[in-house]
């Protein structure tokens, strides 16, 4: 089967096209024109065409958090729950365990390799900082080990992306090189670092950083801390766009301030409630959603309740970005940093995972719900 249709506007990844058609042939995009082409009746359509959002930091969804369920059923009840939402392609996050969590949560992934939606695994600890470990619950944090490196050369050889978050002073320069020379992609968070460190942590190879601004050492006018190093580099970095994690205003100002264009990606850190209910626990602790917070019995910020459809919207309408910005740093970006161009693209991609957004880049539908033929 092999149609036409023209949507209001199409993003392809890198911008938006006005006026032009895409063609689909069995289930796939096969091609962009910038006009319709002559002879061709395209299926007119409402709204953006744009390549479904991309979420490289996934904690939870569906009433499934992956520490406390970590199997590919799990994963793949995460990925169902965010798909709903127009997000088509999670890092499932496995955060601060006992080393048997980390175990199951790449057993999991190994096994699901292929499977909608699930593009790797992102080890968000416990290498990282205490006085930065945020919810991290601290009896688990501690110096990298033998035995994580050893899950993420098992992983990498077969061939799953990793993302791992450490902070600079809980691994040495090796540890981060050896990590970067498997196939990993080392992302500094959760951390207390100096300028210093963090350059050590670069030039070892570390080529991200985990959620810019949110537990790490801040940026000041005397040592520009974590905060300053990041903004000042050309690493990858994701954020967090809820207006409760970081002020949008501050959103705004680090996408401007980076001295390369398209590092900034959204994250949406988000939790169990995503498309589940109001609460979950997390290291048998009641985590419960209040006013749009996730917090703990003590009041604590305890993870995200926010999906990629709500980041975009809140990007393009309040800090100041363009719309191409905005749908880049959810598509085209986080598929550049884990090396996966493919999925930041809308040519070649299957009808399944492209969506339609409104002119104001809410979310509205997939395209095979329309059901086209």
């Amino acid at each position: 089967m092999a149609y036409w249709i023209q949507p209001a506007q199409i993003f392809d990844g890198k911008q938006l096209i006005s006026g032009g058609c895409l063609h689909i042939a069995n289930g796939t995009v096969t091609d962009i024109e910038p006009a319709v082409p002559a002879g061709v009746t395209p299926v007119q359509l409402a709204g953006i065409a744009t390549p479904g959002f991309i979420d490289l930091q996934v904690n939870g969804g569906g009433d499934v958090l992956l520490n406390a369920t970590p199997t590919r059923a799990g994963m793949q009840t995460i990925a169902a729950a965010h798909r709903r939402f127009g997000t088509v392609g999670i890092m499932p996050t496995v955060i601060t365990d006992r080393p048997e969590v980390l175990d199951a949560a790449a057993a999991a992934v190994i096994a699901a390799k292929g499977d909608t939606g699930i593009l790797g695994l992102h080890i968000e600890g416990p290498h990282i900082s205490l006085p930065r470990r945020g919810t991290h619950a601290a009896e688990f944090v501690r110096p990298m080990d033998a035995r994580t490196l050893a899950v993420v050369q098992a992983l990498r050889r077969n061939d799953v992306p990793v993302m791992i978050t450490l902070a600079p002073e809980a691994a040495s320069p090796k540890q981060i090189a050896d990590l970067v020379k498997m196939g990993a992609v080392v992302s500094l968070g959760h951390t207390d670092a100096t300028e210093a460190q963090m350059q050590t942590a670069m030039a070892a190879g570390a080529r991200c950083a985990t959620h810019l601004y949110n537990a790490m050492s801040p940026m000041g006018s005397r040592e520009p801390g974590a905060v300053g190093a990041i903004i000042n580099s050309d690493l990858f970095a994701g954020i967090i766009c809820d207006g409760i994690h970081v002020a949008d205003s501050m959103v705004g100002l680090a996408i401007r301030a980076r001295p390369v264009a398209d590092r900034m990606f959204l994250v949406s850190d988000s939790m169990a409630t995503v498309g589940g209910g109001d609460h979950f626990d997390l290291y048998g602790h009641r985590i419960t959603l209040k006013d749009g917070r996730l917090v703990n019995a003590e009041g604590s910020l305890a993870g995200a309740h926010v999906t990629q459809a709500e980041g975009v919207c809140r990007l393009a309408g309040l800090t100041g970005v363009t719309a191409e910005t905005a749908l880049r740093m959810a598509t085209s970006t986080p598929a550049a940093c884990m090396r996966l161009p493919a999925y930041g693209q809308l040519l070649g991609r299957a009808v399944e995972d492209i969506i339609l957004l409104d002119k104001q880049l809410r979310y509205q539908s997939a395209l095979a719900e329309l059901a086209l033929s």
